[in-house]
C-alpha cells in the first residue's frame, strides 16, 4: 500500500470520526506529543515506532549536545569550577546536522578524517514515548521519516475543534460563516458583510457597540412598559407580572399585592424546577405514551384504509343492484312495448281489410255475384256475421292497446332521499357497569348500561377475573344478549375486576372501565323479620313480605314518659329475624334510611333473650337501655353478661363506633359516613361479629361477642327511621332470573 492510499484510508477514516464529535475527544490523546503535551508538529517517526515533533527532537538534540560538551570540560579541567558555553541556536545544530549528513552522503570526507568540532557527536536520545534510549543513525533528523498520516489527522482534529469552539453569524443564510465581531447592543454576532449590511453608517446602529465574537453578552435590563424610564423590582401577584415602584405607589397596581423580585426568582424557579422534575421522572410513562401513540396512529391509517374499503365495497353492492333493476325495468318496458305494437298493428291491418278492394269488402263483393241461390246462402250467413262484427267495432272504436306507458312511472322520490341522507350508522357506544344495581353476594349479579341516544349492541361478552396475586391474569369471558348476567362460581372473600363490550356484527366496541367488586367474608344468611318474639306493632310497622321495617312516633311513646318530669329516658323497638344461627359464619346487608334518628343492628342470643323478655323492666329507669350513658362501674362490668343484644349504633346519616371496640383500619375517628348498605358477619365458632361497608366489603367495627345457643340478627329502632334487608336476604333459594 503506497502513501498516497494510506493517506485515502485515513481521510476516510478522519471523516468517520468527525462525524461523532465523543470519538474524536477519545482520539486526542493519540494526537498529542509526548514531549511538548501539544497536538503533533510536523510529526517524525522514531526508529522505536513512536512520535515526535520536528521541533521538540531537535530540542532534545541540542540537551543531548549540550550535555556531552559539559562533560567533556569538566573532564579536561579536573578540581576547575564548570564554565557554560553559550548555546548555539537549534537552527545552527539541526544546519550542522544536515551539512554532516550530506558530506557523509556524497563520500567529501573519508571514514577516517577528522570530524567537524561544530557536529553533534551524539545521536543517541531518550524516546519521550517509551523512555529508551534511540538511535538515530549517521543521518541524524534526515534519516527520519515525516509522518503525513499524522500530520493529516491532527489538522482535522484542529479543523474540527475550531467549529465547534467557533462562533458562528447569526444572520448569515445556511451554511453560516464564521463571526468575527459580536454588538453589544444587538446581542448578536456577524461577520463582516452582514455586519455592514446590518450596521449601515450613518445610522445609529453604526454608533452600537461591538468587541470581538463572544457568546457573553451583557445582561438585559428590564424597563417597565409604562414607565419607560423605571426598571422593574416588584413582582405583583394579583396580575402577575414584574412592576417598577411607580406603579406601586400610584400606578394601576397601588391596591395589589406585590413581592420582590427575588421572592418572586425562588417562587417561580422552584415551581418550574418541580414541574421539570415531573417531567423528568415521567419520561417513561411519556415513551410509553408515544408508543402508544405511534400504535394509535397506525391503527388509524389501517382502520381508515379498510372503512374506506367497506364504503366502496357498499357503494359497490348499490351500483349492482341499481344495474339489476334498471335491466329489469328496462326489459319490462321493452316486453310491453313490443306487446302493443303488435296489438295495435293487427288492429290496423283488420281495419284496412274494410277498405274497398281489400280484404272483407272485397270477398262480400265477390259474393253478390254468385247467382246460385244455395250456395249464396251457404256463404252469406257466416259473411254476414263478420260484416256485422266490423260494423260494430266502426261505431265504437277502441285501439286495442294504449300509447302511454304510465303505469311505468318510476317514483325514486323516496329513495333519492334515502340516498341524499345516507350516511354513516352510529358508532356503538361503550357500556358502563351500574355500579349501584351490580351487587356481588353467593352469586354476582353484574349489570350493565348504554347511553338511549346511541346504537344498541346485539350482544355483550363479560369479562372477569380475580385480583388475587396467586391467580394468574387471563380473564374469563361469558355472553350474552342481556344487559346483566348472573355469575355463580366466584370465591368468598375475594376482589373480582369486570368489564364489558357489546357486538353489533362483527362490530365491538372498547371494553368498558373496569370496576372491582368484593364477594362477602363468609356465605349469605337469608331470614326475614320475625313479626311474633318481641314485636311491637304500636311503635313498628312490618311490611307484608316482612323484609321492611318502620319505626312510628306516636302517641303511646309519649303516654310512657308521662311520669317523668325531669328527663325522659325511652325504651327502643327491637325486632329480630325469624331464622337463627348455631355454628359457621354468616353474612347478611341490609339498608337504612337516611332520616331514621337511631337504629342499633347486630345479634342477639335467644337465651338471654328469654330472660330479657320475661323479667320485668322499669321503662323509666336508666339502666333499661345499654347506651342509657349511666356511667357507673356496675353496669359496665355487667354489661356483656346481662344484655342479650350486642348492637352498634346508627343515627342521623352516621355509623358510630363504641370508644372501647377495636376498630378495622387506621382511622382515629369514631363518627363515619353511613354507608348505604351494610353487611354483619358472625363468626359463630370464633365468638366475633364485624360491620362492613356492603358496598366495598370493608370492614368498619369489629368485636367479640358471646354465642350461646341461638344467635339471631337483631334490629332496634328509636324516633322514627326504617331498615330494609337486601333481596339476596329475603330469598329462600338465591336464583336470579337471567331475563333480569
Amino acid at each position: 500500500m503506497n502513501g498516497s492510499d494510506e493517506i485515502h484510508q485515513f481521510g476516510f477514516i478522519m471523516d468517520t470520526i468527525q462525524k461523532s464529535q465523543g470519538a474524536i475527544k477519545n482520539i486526542e490523546r493519540e494526537l498529542v506529543c509526548p514531549s511538548c503535551k501539544e497536538l503533533y508538529t510536523h510529526p517524525l517517526i522514531l526508529p522505536c515506532q513512536h512520535n515526535i515533533c520536528h521541533k521538540c527532537l531537535k530540542e532534545l538534540l541540542y540537551l543531548s549536545l549540550e550535555d556531552s560538551t559539559d562533560v567533556s570540560s569538566e573532564a579536561s579541567t579536573p578540581g576547575s569550577p564548570r564554565i557554560r558555553l553559550t548555546s548555539p541556536s537549534v537552527e545552527r545544530i539541526d544546519r550542522l546536522v544536515r551539512s554532516a549528513s550530506q558530506r557523509n552522503s556524497l563520500g567529501r570526507r573519508s571514514i577516517g578524517s577528522k570530524r567537524n568540532s561544530l557536529t553533534p557527536k551524539i545521536t543517541t536520545i531518550a524516546c519521550p514515548g517509551c523512555l529508551h534510549d534511540v538511535d538515530l543513525g549517521e543521518r541524524g533528523i534526515n534519516g527520519l521519516f515525516r509522518n503525513v498520516t499524522l500530520e493529516t489527522i491532527v489538522e482535522r482534529y484542529r479543523q474540527a475543534a475550531r467549529a465547534a469552539t467557533a462562533i458562528m453569524c447569526d444572520y448569515c443564510k445556511p451554511p453560516a460563516q464564521e463571526s468575527t465581531k459580536s454588538c453589544m447592543d444587538c446581542n448578536a454576532s456577524f461577520c463582516n458583510e452582514c455586519f455592514k449590511i446590518n450596521h449601515p453608517w450613518g445610522t445609529i446602529k453604526a454608533q452600537h457597540e461591538y468587541v470581538g465574537p463572544t457568546n457573553q453578552f451583557r445582561p438585559k435590563v428590564l424597563m417597565c412598559p409604562e414607565h419607560e424610564m423605571e426598571k422593574v423590582n416588584m413582582y405583583c401577584e394579583i396580575c402577575r407580572r414584574p412592576v417598577c415602584h411607580l406603579c406601586k405607589l400610584g400606578g394601576a397596581h397601588a391596591n395589589h399585592r406585590v413581592t420582590t423580585m427575588s421572592t418572586a426568582y425562588k417562587t417561580l424557579k422552584e415551581k418550574l424546577t418541580k414541574g421539570i422534575s415531573y417531567l423528568i421522572s415521567k419520561e417513561s410513562q411519556v415513551k410509553d405514551q408515544i408508543s402508544e401513540l405511534e400504535t394509535l396512529i397506525k391503527q388509524t391509517e389501517s382502520n381508515g384504509e379498510t372503512a374506506k374499503e367497506d364504503a366502496t365495497y357498499n357503494f359497490e353492492k348499490l351500483y349492482n343492484i341499481l344495474e339489476e333493476r334498471k335491466s329489469f325495468v328496462m326489459r319490462s318496458i321493452e316486453n310491453s312495448k313490443t306487446l302493443r305494437l303488435e296489438k295495435l298493428k293487427n288492429q290496423m291491418e283488420e281495419y284496412q281489410g274494410l277498405l274497398e278492394n281489400n280484404g272483407l269488402v272485397g270477398y262480400a263483393q265477390e259474393v253478390l255475384k254468385e247467382t246460385d241461390h244455395s250456395c249464396f246462402v251457404q256463404i252469406a250467413k257466416q259473411l254476414h256475421i263478420r260484416i256485422q262484427r266490423a260494423s260494430e267495432s266502426l261505431t265504437s272504436f277502441r285501439p286495442a292497446a294504449q300509447p302511454g306507458f304510465d303505469e311505468y312511472f318510476l317514483d325514486v322520490a323516496k329513495e333519492e332521499d334515502l340516498l341524499s341522507e345516507m350516511a354513516f350508522s352510529k358508532a356503538l357506544a361503550v357500556p358502563e357497569i351500574n355500579t349501584e344495581q351490580s351487587k356481588i353476594y353467593n352469586k354476582a349479579r353484574i349489570c350493565w348500561n348504554e347511553p338511549s341516544d346511541s346504537l344498541s349492541a346485539d350482544s355483550y361478552v363479560l369479562e372477569y377475573r380475580r385480583l388475587d396475586k396467586n391467580e394468574d391474569l387471563l380473564w374469563n369471558e361469558i355472553e350474552t344478549t342481556n344487559t346483566s348476567k348472573i355469575l355463580t362460581d366466584l370465591d368468598l372473600n375475594s376482589q373480582y375486576c369486570f368489564r364489558v363490550k357489546g357486538y353489533r356484527g362483527s362490530t365491538s366496541t372498547p371494553l368498558s372501565k373496569e370496576v372491582i367488586l368484593h364477594t362477602p367474608p363468609a356465605p349469605v344468611f337469608n331470614f326475614l323479620f320475625d313479626d311474633k318474639c318481641g314485636y311491637n306493632k304500636e311503635h313498628l310497622m312490618l311490611h307484608a313480605q316482612r323484609d321492611t321495617v318502620e319505626s312510628m312516633a306516636g302517641i303511646s311513646l309519649l303516654l310512657g314518659a308521662e311520669r317523668v318530669q325531669v328527663g325522659c329516658y325511652t325504651c327502643l323497638d327491637y325486632i329480630i329475624g325469624d331464622t337463627g344461627i348455631t355454628k359457621g359464619r354468616h353474612f347478611w346487608a341490609f339498608s337504612i334510611e337516611s332520616h331514621s334518628y337511631l337504629v342499633k343492628v347486630g345479634v342477639a342470643s335467644d337465651i338471654k333473650l328469654q330472660e330479657w323478655l320475661y323479667n320485668p323492666r322499669d321503662i323509666s329507669s336508666p339502666r333499661y337501655d345499654q347506651d342509657s350513658g349511666h356511667d357507673s362501674g356496675s353496669e359496665d362490668t355487667s354489661y356483656d353478661s346481662s344484655q342479650p343484644f350486642t348492637l352498634a349504633t346508627i343515627g342521623m346519616n352516621k355509623f358510630f363506633i363504641p370508644k372501647s371496640s377495636h376498630v378495622a383500619g387506621a382511622t382515629a375517628d369514631r363518627v363515619l359516613p353511613l354507608p348505604t348498605r351494610i353487611g354483619i358477619c358472625l363468626d359463630y365458632d370464633e365468638g366475633k361479629v364485624g360491620f362492613y361497608d356492603a358496598n366495598n366489603m370493608k370492614c368498619l367495627y369489629e368485636r367479640d361477642v358471646d354465642c350461646i345457643g341461638t344467635m339471631y340478627p337483631a334490629f332496634a329502632l328509636l324516633g322514627g327511621g326504617a331498615i330494609h334487608l337486601e333481596e339476596v336476604i329475603t330469598a329462600n333459594h338465591l336464583d336470579y332470573s337471567n331475563e333480569i
